[in-house]
Order: C-alpha cells, then structure tokens, then sequence
C-alpha cells in the first residue's frame, strides 16, 4: 500500500461518528467530577450554618444526674467521745431548661448565619458555571484537535497526489527532480504536524477524562446550524451593568462585605447586658449519715431570671469591635476589586463575541476563495503556467484557512459563554443551546 492509499484510510477512518453531544458530557461532568463534587459538600455544609445560628436564640435544655459513695468518720477533740464512722450513698438528678430573652449577639449571630447560606449558595452556583465552562472548554478542544488531524491527513493527500505525480513527471522528463524533493519535503513536513495533532488530540482527551471519570467518546462535532450572533441585549454597557450587579463573584464578596458588616455589630453587642429565663428540677436522696439519723430525700423546683451586665473585660470587647471594622473595611475593598473585575471581563468577553462573528464571517469568506484559489492553481499547473510549489502552497493556505475557521468559531462559543459566566447568567440552558449547534 502505498503512502496515498494510506493516508486516504486514515482520514476515512478520522471521520467523526455519531457520539456523545455537550449536554451528556455536562451530565457526565457533574455526576464524575471531583472538583464539582467538593463544591457540592462545601454547599451542604454551609446549609448548615442556618440551623446553628438559630439554636442560639432556642431554649437549651440538660440532664445531669450523679451517684456516689460517701465514707465518713468522725473523731471528736474530746478525749471521752468514741469516733464514729458512716458509710452511705447519695443520689441526685437535675433537669434545667434555659431560655434566652435577651442576648444580641446571638441574634446578630442567626442573621450571619443567614448571610453565610446565601454566600454558599452562590459559591455553589460560581462552580457550576465554572464547570460548564471547563466542560465546554474541554469538549472545544477535543473537536479542534481532531479537526487540526483531519485536516492535516486531507493535506497528506493532496500532498502525496503531488509528491506521486511528480515523480511521475520526472520519469517522463517533463519535471526536475526539484519538484520531487518540493514535494517530498512539504509531504515530510505534514507528517510531522500530523503527528503532533494526534499526540494533542489524546493530551485533549486525556484532561476530558479528568473531568467525566471514563474514557472519552466519540463527540458530535459542530454541525450547519451554528450561526453566531450578538448576544441580546447587543450593548455592551448593559452585559457591563448586569456584570457589576449580579456576577457571582460579586454576589460572594458582596455577602462578605455583609457577614463583616454583622460582625461589628456582633462585636459590639458584647457590651450590652444578657437576660435569660431559666427553670431547674432537682431531685436527690442521701443514705443515713450517723447511727441513730435517717436517710433524707429532696426535691427542688427553681424558676427565675438572670441578668448579666458585662463591665470590664481588660479592653477585649473593643479590640474586637476595632478589628472587625479592619476587616468590614477590607471586605468593602474586596467587594470593589471582584466588582471592577466583572465589569473588566464581561467588556472582554463582550468584544471577544463581536470579534468572533467577524472572525467567522471573515474565514468563511476566505474558505470560499482559498478553494477557488486552490482549483485554479491546479488548471494552471495543467496548461503549464503554473508550478508544482504555487500548488503546494494553495493546498498548505486551503489546510490552514479551514483550521482557522474550525478554532474561530470554538473561541466564539467559549467567549460566548464567559460572557454569560461574566453577567452571572450561565446556566444549563446555555449548554443547551449550544448543543443544539451539533450535528445530531
């Protein structure tokens, strides 16, 4: 078999199947991927911050009970009185129930626990936009590479139909040998790429793998349905507004600058005074002590309130209260910092949009000419006035324009979806309307 014929099947055999689309890969992803999963446990456990929070303004109750053995002996100054001994148990157990009517800081506490819910779920939701855009990522890149191989194995072919026919020609006399080592070095030449485009294609699946646990499969490739558009709104100050407002990001620091916020309060409340209800009932029992006295048995039934009013603590409360506003003061500039950032990304990704549809638009164009230029090139070298390299060349331009296209309209995805990431919008739908370009 020789070179041609082989490179033939091996473009036949690279021709993509029916496989998995973007929306089983996200599914995939989400049941598989680790980083995901952590994020999920991290969320159910700040759930949990709300019931917390809230115990502090419930009633506490507890039961202690106790048994123990007593062994006495009493001796006496005067010389004339025996000593006496006594062994005997004591029993006693106790219920107390305490209510607290009055105690700021834990309700400042509660309202906190109520800020850090809201803070994890909105870490929660910053995950998974984050892993639809590593899955989408992924996915792009698997598809570039495998376009990058075909296309350097359609290259291979339109190389060694020349590198064939030029041998032939030189065997006729009707070519040097000049374009039999043209030929045979853009052929070695391509083979390198090609090589390399098979070793990234299974670097790209490899880092796929990571994300659904398996190996990868077959992906359905970007079929005739893509058709890239400005997103609605198409104003870039709107997508800047919603970013400045609603990135997640944003929302996250936003409840930090919130939770510090409380925090001084909390911190303050440290001075006021604390009231709470409390009820005890205590039942005990005790064995006879000394000969000639009875055991005794006594029930005890208390209910009050107690007030605390804190004085001096050595200056704790206000270095406290000082150093939470530090941190109120730091949350704030936080806050400011992941605002400004949104704002930056979203004006990037915006324009990395509009650029991509003008990038497609504009390869589409030269896809078209570079073919024509490629079909002349050919019927000129038939009637002699065009050479073997000017075909060389029109085929290398043809290879090159189509990887251009393919990796332009995976950057206009990928910008697409950052920019709803961008403005806090990213979500399954997303997916969805991308998996709707695919050939399915």
């Amino acid at each position: 078999m020789n070179r041609v014929a082989f490179c033939t099947l091996l473009l036949i055999a690279a021709a993509p199947a029916g496989g998995a689309d973007l929306l089983e890969i996200y599914r995939l992803a989400q049941a598989s991927d680790a980083q995901y999963a952590a994020a999920r446990a991290a969320w159910s456990a700040g759930q949990e911050k709300l019931p917390q929070g809230l115990s502090g303004l419930l009633p506490s109750a507890s039961v202690s009970a106790s048994t123990q053995h007593n062994d006495r002996e009493f001796r006496s100054r005067d010389p004339l009185q025996a000593t006496t001994t006594s062994r005997f148990n004591s029993n006693s157990i106790a219920l107390s129930v305490t209510q607290p009517l009055y105690r700021p800081q834990n309700l400042t506490a509660y309202e906190q626990a109520k800020t850090q819910v809201a803070q994890s779920d909105a870490v929660f939701a910053l995950a998974t936009q984050d892993l639809i855009l590593r899955v989408a990522q992924a996915y792009l890149d698997v598809l570039l590479a495998q376009d990058t191989v075909e296309f350097a194995q359609a290259q291979l072919v339109a190389i060694g139909r020349q590198l064939e026919q030029a041998k032939r020609n030189f065997e006729v006399g009707t070519a040097t040998i000049t374009d039999t080592h043209e030929a045979q070095s853009r052929f070695d030449l391509t083979t390198s790429v090609e090589i390399a485009a098979r070793n990234d294609l299974e670097l790209r699946k490899r880092q796929l793998e990571l994300l659904i646990g398996r190996p990868a499969p077959g992906l359905t490739t970007l079929g005739p349905r893509f058709d890239p558009a400005l997103p609605r709104p198409d104003a870039m100050d709107r997508w800047v507004a919603d970013a400045a407002e609603n990135n997640l990001q944003v929302r996250i620091n936003r409840s930090g600058l919130e939770f510090a916020t409380q925090e001084v309060e909390r911190n303050r409340a440290g001075h006021r005074p604390t009231l709470d209800a409390f009820a005890t009932y205590t039942d005990s029992g005790s064995g006879a002590g000394t000969v000639g006295v009875s055991g005794t048995d006594t029930t005890s039934r208390v209910v009050g309130v107690q007030l605390a009013i804190p004085i001096y603590q050595g200056g704790l409360i206000s270095s406290r209260v000082r150093e939470a506003i530090a941190n109120e003061e730091k949350s704030r500039q936080d806050l400011e910092t992941a605002r400004r950032t949104a704002e930056l990304t979203a004006r990037q990704a915006f324009l990395s949009v509009a650029s991509g549809i003008a990038q497609v638009r504009a390869l589409e164009a030269a896809l078209v000419s570079s073919k024509s230029s490629l079909d002349s090139t050919l019927l000129g070298q038939e009637v002699g006035v065009r050479t073997q390299i000017d075909v060389l060349n029109a085929q290398q331009q043809l290879s090159q324009t189509r990887r251009d296209l393919a990796q332009a309209k995976y950057n206009y995805i990928n910008a697409l979806l950052r920019l709803k990431s961008a403005a806090g919008q990213l979500t399954e739908q997303d997916v969805a309307l991308v998996n709707g370009w695919l050939n399915r």
